[in-house]
């Protein structure tokens, strides 16, 4: 078995991306010599100091270099070149990918319990091993297939093969390019493992919907080299960046005091040290807040920025990205947002009230929910439908944009990829064609 080789290629270029800007780390050389390389403030810290806000960024992102969030993470071999903005607004098209020096490990992602997908996986390992001579990490559960462990053929590629294991082993050292095999689920598994930075995605249709997923396999070798070569179209992703906070309200319920007139939260309560972070994760779809197998309405307060908002009485709350839109938000009745709108999306599920509609929130905002002090029973919340579980009295949900979004290649560009999405996955705006009038006098706006 091999050994894992980090990258040894030059770190992000991104002088011109207000989010991934301080996502760039020391590389795995760099670390086992133990030397650690000055940061230095470059044109975005240039913009910062000048007193310049840059264009999408809010306050959240801006202080995000200098705290905890912007932990060093992996080296890149790749740069997102952005063009200049023209009177703030950025063109989207002008976000692509370009390597400063060729990638050497990728990491694919199968979709497991799928035997349609083993010929495609152990062609694409092949291809990668043998014609482009690249180091392939795989899960572990992934290689010990008996399927592949029983192909005699393929034994010596498998051999070759760099393996993990979710939870135990930290990859994200080691990554330049992540290419799927699936559905939208295997790109909403690759996000879940790097909490920091993220390599580029390459998603490939082989599950169901596959909204998320715009390249046929049929062409992976054409479409695999192109991205190799660059220059190729990059959708940002905006995440969420969720914190769990146990005990950070009384758990008899917030006293009078706690609250302002105005509905503010004293800041004993919106403090992360009052309580204790019991779960921290990036999430690329939704967080979704519900009643669990009791009979009664959710009853949960919903804060902006620690002023309280409203209350949800309801089946639950879905609080989603701009990818998340088209997903469990959608279901529930949300307008569906192009994932480079910087926003983040509130949608009641199933609410007991006729005028509660979804609503879209700036993206530098915190929201926080809590149980209400008289709700009958407790909440549930999952993660991009993971790590399920019980809100208590007194626990409280932090949710806010990460400064980490997801780096997806697109198949032609992030406009046409998206509708072409709408149309083909979820048949948008899809009706019989209105035959139209052979015999104009048969109009009835014709006078006779």
């Amino acid at each position: 078995m091999p050994q894992p080789s980090g990258p040894s290629g030059p770190v992000l270029d991104l002088d011109r991306c207000p989010v991934l800007r301080d996502g760039v780390a020391r590389s795995p050389r760099r670390r086992r010599e133990g030397k650690r390389p000055q940061r230095q403030g470059g044109g975005h810290q240039q913009l910062l100091r000048e007193g310049r806000r840059l264009p999408g960024q809010h306050e959240h992102l801006k202080a995000c270099g200098s705290g905890s969030d912007a932990a060093e993470s992996s080296p890149k071999r790749f740069a997102l070149r952005v063009a200049s903005w023209s009177q703030h607004i950025q063109d989207p098209a002008s976000q692509r990918l370009t390597w400063n020096k060729p990638p050497v490990n990728v990491l694919v992602i199968r979709k497991i319990r799928d035997e349609s997908l083993v010929e495609p996986f152990k062609e694409l390992c092949r291809f990668l091993v043998e014609e482009k001579q690249m180091m392939v990490y795989v899960e572990r559960r992934v290689a010990d297939d008996a399927t592949l462990a029983n192909d005699e053929t393929f034994g010596s590629i498998r051999n070759q093969l760099c393996t993990f294991r979710e939870g135990y082993d930290d990859i994200s050292d080691c990554i330049d390019l992540i290419i799927c095999l699936g559905g939208d689920g295997t790109l909403l598994y690759a996000s879940s493992l790097f909490q920091g930075s993220v390599p580029p995605v390459m998603a490939f249709h082989l599950g169901s919907l596959g909204f998320l997923t715009p390249f046929k396999f049929d062409s992976y070798k054409t479409e695999v080299a192109k991205v190799f070569e660059g220059n190729a179209a990059i959708t940002l992703r905006s995440r969420l960046k969720v914190k769990v906070v146990k005990d950070l309200l009384q758990r008899t319920g917030r006293d009078q005091s706690s609250q302002s007139h105005n509905g503010l939260l004293s800041q004993r309560h919106t403090s992360s040290e009052a309580g204790k972070v019991s779960l921290q994760l990036q999430v690329l779809n939704e967080v979704v807040v519900d009643r669990g197998p009791s009979s009664y309405l959710s009853n949960v307060d919903l804060y902006l920025d620690g002023r309280l908002i409203t209350s949800v009485q309801g089946d639950g709350l879905i609080v989603s990205t701009p990818t998340g839109s088209t997903a469990y938000a959608a279901a529930a009745g949300a307008s569906m947002i192009h994932p480079n709108v910087p926003a983040i999306m509130v949608t009641p599920i199933c609410p007991h009230s006729l005028s509660f509609r979804p609503i879209v929130v700036p993206a530098g905002v915190e929201l926080m929910i809590t149980l209400s002090p008289d709700a009958r029973n407790t909440a549930w919340v999952s993660f991009d439908g993971r790590k399920r579980q019980e809100i208590q009295h007194g626990d409280c949900i932090k949710i806010t944009t990460s400064c980490y979004p997801v780096p997806s290649i697109c198949c032609y560009d992030l406009v046409y990829d998206w509708f072409e999405s709408l149309a083909q996955c979820l048949h948008w705006n899809v009706r019989k064609r209105q035959a139209r009038l052979t015999d104009i006098s048969d109009s009835s706006d014709t006078e006779n």
